[in-house]
């Protein structure tokens, strides 16, 4: 007698044991950094443990649980440091990098997707290859034409337009893959009744592209957010930091601040949650944008 469909499926116990192992792999150091920033000191122990103690007095040693709760670290890296000036650069960079990158790429994705032009495929191609290359390998270049060209050396204008620059061939191919999506029927229905091609593109093909428009510049915002080695690059002045390269100060060779460097790393994290919670109901469709032609 064959064996029924639920006795051939995988146990649900074993299962389920692995992927709370798992969940729980991966949850415990961000527990531990949220454990270190509440804990209100500077040191990665959380809890004191004596050399003759026992084994559960250990256990609860390396458990991500404070032994008091407290929030002057939070407090003293945005009164007593200055972090808060750190975060307002990043949010400023990030912002004007968001719009400038985006309004570029919607544009360049638009006329890609819809129009014929000489070198069309090449542009095409050649904004596929530059994703092919770390960026890391164009540093010197970028520093030499910024700083010593442009003199945009300790400067937001300066790490907005490269991180602008930098984002647009990955924006230009997550957008244009969308807009080949959308019926040429809707802007040629347009065109009858008198529009322009300037007002198809804001009224009609801007907004049904509103999904891969929101993932894209959510993907640009966290990259100019969350870059640390350009922004090390150029800024030298402590005012002019970014939030990460703020961050690694915390932290040197002569002084160990884990509380702040924790207490920062939450501040810096809670932006982003909140585009990806306002955000999350275009996740999904702008993630597949372009993935099914037809």
């Amino acid at each position: 007698m064959a064996r029924s469909r639920r006795e051939q499926e995988i146990p649900h116990l074993p299962l389920h044991l692995l992927l709370a192992v798992l969940v729980l792999t991966t949850v415990y150091p961000v527990l531990w950094v949220v454990s270190v920033a509440f804990s209100g000191g500077q040191n990665l122990a959380i809890a004191d443990v004596p050399p003759d103690a026992t084994f559960l007095d250990r256990l609860r040693a390396v458990l991500p649980w404070p032994q008091h709760w407290s929030v002057s670290n939070f407090v003293s890296v945005m009164t007593d440091q200055p972090f808060g000036q750190w975060v307002l650069n990043s949010l400023l960079v990030a912002v004007f990098t968001t719009v400038a990158g985006i309004f570029l790429s919607c544009t360049a994705a638009y006329a890609f997707s819809r129009f014929n032009f000489p070198g069309r495929r090449l542009g095409m191609m050649s904004f596929l290859v530059s994703q092919m290359f770390p960026g890391v390998l164009t540093l010197i270049p970028i520093y030499i034409i910024m700083v010593q060209v442009l003199g945009l050396g300790n400067s937001r204008l300066g790490l907005v337009i490269v991180y602008a620059a930098t984002s647009i061939p990955f924006s230009v191919w997550m957008l244009k893959g969308y807009f080949d999506t959308i019926p040429k029927e809707l802007e040629e229905a347009a065109v009858i009744e008198g529009a322009s091609a300037g007002k198809i593109f804001w009224r009609i093909v801007l907004p049904l592209a509103k999904p891969a428009v929101a993932i894209t510049a959510l993907f640009s915002f966290m990259t100019a957010w969350n870059e640390f080695i350009l922004a090390a690059t150029f800024m030298d002045k402590e005012e002019m930091y970014t939030a990460p390269v703020g961050l690694r100060f915390f932290v040197g060779g002569f002084s160990q601040s884990w509380g702040y460097f924790a207490a920062g790393s939450i501040i810096v994290s809670i932006p982003v949650v909140v585009l990806f919670l306002y955000l999350q109901k275009y996740l999904v469709s702008g993630l597949t944008a372009g993935s099914v032609k037809g």
